[in-house]
């Protein structure tokens, strides 16, 4: 749990170990950690109710901190993924452009596109509190499935190469199913059963919507890295609050 919390949010919690067995279960308890994340975006929501702001400047300031709470790495990932599939260059060239620290056209444009949705979904979700929530878990259930066994890394070293294939599908399986009945739960007491379908349906539009991505990217790539998975966290987190905002 220190090291999942150590790699995916901002919280400096000392990891003693980083082999691949504990990669493993830190993989399988990454959803946990959306509910630090998305537990401070809520907080900023709740709190900009309270002084009055309005929904969209509530919703911008949410997705702010919920990306200083990652110090932005996801957003990072999902920058470097978009330069480099967007090149349309062999793997390795498309691996070196997304290495570099600039950024480029294709990572400028979906960043700004992906933000705009994000706080458009908040703003307009009936019980943005709770729905960032659930969107920020979802983001992080796909990383248990971008570690499954089967999935290669796209480089011999890094975050890919220590986490790659190390979750066994029934594994990744199970922590999908406890994410869903945990979603169900939360999304109940606000809007009845409806409350609980929607919540659920962003759950797995979430995630089929990072599964489709990694399909992809595995296929132009030859495998992940540590910035597929941040891009992947955050597809799966916006796909999510879509759905919930349709409600």
């Amino acid at each position: 749990m220190r090291l999942a919390v150590t790699l995916l949010t901002i919280v400096p919690l000392r990891a003693d170990r980083a082999d691949r067995d504990t990669a493993r279960r830190a993989m399988l308890l990454a959803p946990l950690t959306g509910l630090v994340v998305g537990g401070g975006a809520a907080a900023v929501l709740l709190l900009g109710d309270l002084a009055g702001l309005a929904a969209l400047p509530r919703a911008a300031l949410a997705v702010a901190a919920a990306a200083v709470l990652t110090r932005a790495l996801h957003l990072d990932g999902l920058a470097d993924l978009a330069d480099g599939l967007g090149s349309g260059r062999p793997p390795e060239d498309a691996l070196a452009i997304m290495k570099r620290s600039d950024i480029g056209p294709f990572g400028v444009v979906t960043l700004l596109l992906t933000l705009l949705v994000q706080a458009g979904c908040l703003a307009t979700a009936p019980d943005a509190a709770t729905g960032v929530v659930i969107a920020a878990v979802t983001g992080r259930l796909a990383l248990p499935w971008a570690c499954r066994t089967g999935v290669p890394s796209a480089r011999p070293g890094g975050l890919g190469a220590l986490v790659a294939g190390t979750v066994a599908t029934r594994a990744a399986v199970a922590v999908t199913g406890a994410v869903l009945l945990a979603a169900a739960l939360a999304g109940a007491p606000a809007g009845g059963a409806e409350g609980a379908l929607y919540a659920a349906l962003a759950v797995v539009a979430g995630l089929g919507a990072a599964l489709l991505m990694l399909r992809h990217a595995v296929r132009r790539l030859g495998g992940v890295t540590g910035d597929v998975f941040g891009a992947l966290v955050e597809l799966a987190a916006t796909a999510a609050l879509v759905v919930l905002a349709a409600a």
